[in-house]
């Protein structure tokens, strides 16, 4: 009786034992790598996109993308995760959206997914959709927007702004929201 319990206590173990060698081994096994990316018709595939152009000293412009995809029969590359930096005498932007793509030989480019637009004047604009017609040089979206700029907020359904005219448009119906600042403990505002 006594040699009972002593021979489940040895099964215990080493079923324990053979559990943790299990474990182990699997944990110790070749790690398995992730996908490929499905192969596309793309006739290029480019990591790390960088296209910078420069109009005369006036203004320039700078665009990264973590990836691109270049279709030449369609004229197009396709991006992934997009920056652009555009400087401009006055003031500099930076564009940041999930993907776009940009024409060839127009130069146009239309931005999609998380576009945000920032510049150092305190303007932010967002939207999921963002174009540029690079001829006219407008940019435009008929999807709905929302831009900050100090105190202001303005919402609308639509977005135009043509460069060279220096006219902006915001479209649709507008809501606009305008924040006073808080006072301060001196009873100045801020």
């Amino acid at each position: 009786m006594r040699k009972l319990p002593l021979v489940i206590l040895g099964c215990v173990m080493l079923f324990l034992a053979a559990v943790a060698g299990v474990l182990f081994t699997k944990s110790r096994g070749a790690k398995a790598h992730p996908p490929e990316p499905a192969q596309s018709k793309a006739d290029y595939r480019i990591k790390e996109v960088h296209l910078q152009e420069q109009d005369g000293g006036r203004s320039n412009w700078q665009l990264d993308a973590e990836s691109g995809e270049t279709f030449e029969d369609q004229g197009k590359t396709f991006m992934k995760k997009v920056t652009i930096h555009i400087n401009d005498p006055a003031r500099s932007w930076v564009v940041n959206s999930d993907e776009g793509e940009m024409i060839r030989d127009t130069k146009d480019v239309e931005l999609r997914g998380h576009v945000v637009v920032v510049s150092t004047d305190g303007l932010r604009i967002e939207t999921s959709r963002l174009n540029w017609t690079a001829k006219e040089q407008r940019v435009w979206t008929d999807q709905p927007v929302t831009i900050w700029r100090s105190s202001v907020e303005v919402r609308g359904q639509g977005f135009e702004s043509r460069v060279k005219e220096d006219a902006t448009t915001v479209k649709g119906r507008l809501r606009a929201t305008i924040t006073r600042d808080q006072p301060v403990a001196d009873g100045k505002r801020s």
